[in-house]
């Protein structure tokens, strides 16, 4: 796999070539009534001028055919945002070969990895047939990064270089130019995340909820009734680009949401989508889509039972045996794709837990490092992953040039003796009865290990760790809770130890945002408070005041002060070395098979494929708007 390198001085991205004689555009059978009798403008009203073409057409993949309900399984109300996540359409996104290329976007042109100019598809309009322009961006930037009810933080620190925010030029109806002092190499990446951060917003739908432009009274009417605080609290709950979960907002995805709600949801394609096949038939092939929400326990046997055309979302690697001795039965077939995380679990130490003796320990590297040789990595590939996986650390996989083999095994091989000498070489060498042994306030080194429950491998995994670590000295204590309050704990710093999935990036180039190893967010689970310090500016949280992590956050500072390509790569090499030798994160293995379901019906799936969340977005890289039924 190779990634598009941001770091070109000037440059420009055009999209696929359209052909002077390309096929005009087709309607899809389905909305042919709605055409007929007026409720729908025709395809050609619908589509852009210069749609986007085809750029499916690879692993063995072909034109299809228009119409059918997909099925999905999901675990949560909350996952139907996944189906914004899967549909990816972008302004700029990846591609199967992970090279960024426009998508919503007709063209972008970067000069110094400065300035960014958006050329927009004329023509192009949201799903309630309004039409997206330059509008958009400005009601984005103007009335809602710029509002200071709406967004009391300020600009998201995602849009700031240097603590500084872009220039934002509104050139015409389709052109939208974005501007730093220095070189913000990070843009594209951004707007290519699984979860975008949607730097346009549906003016006209939302400008109603806004006290600038909407009714006063009107407003007032709604935020009673919504039984809100304020026009600000009203205007958030209904701009829900990314939550899926309010079926009035116009969306420029292949599927829209419709109203109701669980435990089944339907979506019905977008009839202004603006992609099209080479033949000109508008995508997406799928007519609609039906999810249904079932216990997490029962997603593994419902697939079984074919009962989902595409199910990757609550099954797991434990699951492939089962699923594939009733492939027959259930008419779908298992592909096994790789995931692309650093690790499949990882352990996560809060180094900012607001308990003073947990504190002291944690941030002592010689019990992270004793934590990490406690665990017996090549028993847990053998026993869950039947030895398929690799065992080590939280870090860069095989795929990718930034990785290390020394690396992927530093202090992260079973050595119980080593393990056992750390500790005792701390101090902590009195022990209870039982064999535990104490901490220096007199309690027992007992670690609680909070999960959100929502993972057998999790679950697995702990429990073949806690006899290593017992043998140790060290109790293994699991308590779950849900995600939301798994996460506000940690952030809060009220958690010891939390267990997640590893880097979401596991396959990085020196282009990609090294903001995984560097304590610049909350949502690293090693270093919450310190990551809140850096996105309040100071205002929550603390700052960083162990030595390594404030190395780890001059090199990202450095990293985005670059454009060179080798002293990126310098950098990621020094921030993933740092990482593991200080077990920031506790890995276990990486490299495990993710079982993707796909009924026979289903066609357009690729028989291979890998499986990650950034970049990739799971299956919307490989274009779900392209996958067809044939029942």
């Amino acid at each position: 796999m190779k990634l598009l390198s941001v770091l070109l001085l000037s440059w420009a991205i055009t999209g696929p070539a359209i052909a002077q004689d390309a096929p005009a555009p087709i309607d899809p059978p389905a909305l042919a009534a709605d055409v007929a009798n007026g409720a729908l403008p025709p395809v050609t009203a619908r589509v852009p001028a210069d749609p986007l073409v085809g750029g499916f057409e690879t692993l063995g993949r072909t034109t299809g055919k228009s119409g059918g309900t997909l099925r999905l399984l999901l675990p949560k109300d909350k996952d139907i945002r996944l189906l914004n996540v899967w549909g990816y359409a972008r302004l700029v996104g990846y591609d199967e070969n992970f090279e960024i290329k426009p998508d919503i976007l007709s063209s972008l042109d970067v000069v110094d990895s400065r300035s960014f100019t958006l050329h927009l598809r004329k023509g192009h309009k949201w799903s309630d047939g309004a039409p997206f322009t330059s509008e958009d961006f400005r009601y984005f930037w103007e009335d809602i990064a710029n509002n200071a009810e709406l967004t009391p933080a300020g600009v998201p620190e995602e849009l700031l270089v240097d603590g500084q925010p872009p220039t934002v030029t509104i050139i015409d109806e389709t052109t939208v130019r974005y501007e730093w002092p220095a070189p913000n190499p990070r843009f594209l990446a951004l707007l290519a995340q699984a979860r975008e951060p949607y730097i346009y917003r549906p003016a006209h739908y939302l400008k109603r909820f806004h006290i600038k432009y909407g009714d006063p009274n009107e407003i007032a009417d709604l935020v009673a009734k919504a039984k809100v605080k304020s026009w600000a609290a009203l205007h958030n709950r209904r701009d829900s680009m990314y939550d899926n979960d309010n079926p009035d907002m116009p969306t420029l995805q292949p599927f829209v949401i419709e109203a109701g709600g669980g435990p089944v949801y339907r979506l019905h394609r977008n009839p202004y989508f603006h992609r099209v096949d080479r033949y000109g038939m508008q995508l997406p092939y799928i007519d609609k889509i039906e999810v249904t929400v079932v216990e997490p326990g029962l997603i593994g046997a419902k697939t079984a039972a074919g009962d989902s055309d595409l199910q990757a979302r609550g099954i797991s690697f434990s699951d492939a045996t089962a699923l594939k001795a009733a492939e027959g039965k259930g008419q779908f077939r298992v592909l096994l794709w790789p995931v692309t995380k650093g690790s499949q679990v990882a352990l996560y130490p809060n180094l900012t837990t607001t308990d003073p003796t947990w504190r002291a320990l944690l941030r002592d590297r010689s019990f992270r490092q004793a934590l990490s040789a406690a665990i017996d990595r090549d028993d847990i590939n053998a026993t869950l992953f039947f030895g398929l996986a690799t065992p080590g650390n939280n870090t860069a996989l095989k795929e990718s040039p930034l990785y290390s083999a020394e690396r992927t095994t530093r202090e992260a091989v079973y050595d119980p003796a080593k393990a056992n000498a750390l500790l005792d070489e701390m101090g902590l060498t009195k022990r209870d009865a039982g064999g535990l042994r104490l901490m220096p306030d007199g309690r027992k080194l007992e670690i609680v290990i909070e999960t959100s429950g929502e993972s057998a491998e999790e679950s697995a995994m702990l429990e073949l760790i806690t006899p290593t670590w017992r043998a140790a000295g060290i109790g293994l204590i699991t308590r779950p809770y849900e995600r939301d309050v798994l996460r506000n704990r940690a952030y809060g710093g009220e958690s010891i130890m939390t267990v997640w999935s590893g880097l979401e990036n596991g396959v990085p180039r020196p282009s990609a945002i090294p903001d995984e190893l560097a304590p610049v967010t909350q949502e690293m689970l090693s270093w919450p408070r310190w990551g809140q310090y850096i996105t309040t500016k100071g205002k929550s949280g603390e700052a960083a005041d162990l030595p390594e992590a404030q190395k780890l956050l001059t090199l990202y500072a450095a990293w985005n002060a670059t454009t060179d390509d080798a002293e990126r790569t310098r950098i990621w090499t020094e921030m993933l070395d740092i990482n593991a030798t200080e077990q920031f994160s506790i890995g276990t293995v990486s490299g495990v098979l993710q079982p993707i379901v796909a009924s026979n019906a289903l066609r357009n799936v690729p028989e291979s494929g890998v499986f990650g969340w950034d970049p990739g977005a799971q299956f919307g890289i490989y274009r779900i708007d392209a996958f067809w039924l044939d029942r």
